[in-house]
């Protein structure tokens, strides 16, 4: 009898002892599936709409979103004092990965970065160092050389319905600053590559999120024989758009595939993979092995110019071919682009 009732207590004991086990088993599990990684961006000036910069880095969130099953936030600054308080937050609040496409922050976020070890940083266009810090870095000034390069066919082919024969272009900058004037220095190698005598007129809103001045410097650079011009500054950048369409003469787009948004009127556009650098960042997150630096470009496809929908018709073949050819020979090094920010 006794033995009997030992035996029933072990067969109790080992009962409770395996619930007990399965309990912990469905706790950890529970735990791993509540417990998602979390992302956040903080967006550059101009914000979210901008169709450009930070819808493309918007456009790789929500696919990190939908495919890699992240929660993510966003963050629109109204001016870049606020990137300490935001990064702050977003620290405290227990996000993995805090990113930010805002260059001005450079200055508050190595401190920062150290006050939240357990925190990855990513900064976007700038080189910033530290343990928890990934700095993006793109190589505009390649995709903006092929694009001078086209320009500078284009704007001498009077077979063109909207040129008109002279070798000038324009270009309309955010702000006046190193990061902006990348784009500009690789924008006039390439033009001067194909034609020394092609004349750049440049020009800066001073902002970029103010699209009526990006159309009237745009205006300005027509009345003086431009009509190419390259466009980087951001929501300012639908104004210059806007003022070529209405001239019926080119623009080129930026950042983003921009040439549906004055279809005829956008000659190509320098396509900066925001989108693919904030995607993979974000599956970094998930393995929570990061790197301290990332450089993308026409290499690794991380700069392009946009397959050109609704313009490759309108001009000359050859001149295709002729990017090509540039873009290989930028690719093994027989042309070196200047990268203003390195000098």
């Amino acid at each position: 009898m006794v033995k009997h009732r030992l035996n029933l207590f072990s067969v109790v004991m080992a009962v409770i002892l395996m619930v007990v086990l399965s309990g912990c088993g469905s706790t950890e599990s529970n735990a791993n599936e509540e417990g998602k990684i979390k992302v956040a961006m903080i967006t550059s000036d101009g914000g979210l709409g901008d169709r450009s910069f930070n819808d493309s880095g918007y456009e790789g969130l929500k696919k990190a979103e939908k495919e890699l099953g992240i929660e993510i936030k966003v963050v629109e600054p109204q001016d870049v004092s606020e990137g300490e308080k935001y990064l702050t937050q977003l620290a405290q609040n227990g996000y993995n990965l805090v990113i930010t496409l805002n260059l001005g922050h450079e200055k508050v976020l190595k401190d920062i970065a150290t006050q939240y070890p357990d925190t990855q940083f990513a900064i976007f266009n700038t080189e910033v160092e530290g343990d928890n810090i990934t700095s993006v870095l793109f190589h505009e000034q390649e995709g903006s050389f092929l694009a001078g390069a086209l320009a500078a066919m284009v704007t001498k082919d009077e077979g063109v319905n909207n040129i008109n024969g002279d070798s000038v272009i324009g270009f309309v900058g955010g702000v006046d600053s190193p990061g902006i004037n990348k784009f500009l220095v690789g924008y006039k190698e390439g033009a001067k590559y194909i034609d020394p005598q092609t004349k750049v007129i440049v020009g800066y809103s001073n902002s970029f999120a103010d699209p009526s001045k990006g159309k009237e410097i745009a205006l300005s650079q027509i009345e003086q024989k431009a009509d190419i011009i390259y466009q980087v500054a951001g929501a300012t950048g639908e104004g210059v758009m806007d003022g070529a369409k209405s001239k019926n003469v080119f623009a080129i787009g930026v950042d983003s595939d921009q040439d549906y948004i004055a279809e005829g009127n956008v000659l190509t556009s320098v396509m900066k993979r925001v989108d693919i650098a904030v995607y993979d960042l974000s599956k970094s997150a998930q393995s929570g092995k990061y790197d301290s630096k990332i450089e993308l470009g026409l290499k690794e496809n991380g700069v392009q110019l946009s397959e050109m929908k609704y313009t490759k018709d309108m001009i000359n073949p050859d001149y295709l071919s002729k990017i090509d050819e540039i873009k290989e020979k930028i690719n093994n090094g027989e042309i070196k682009v200047t990268d203003i920010t390195k000098n």
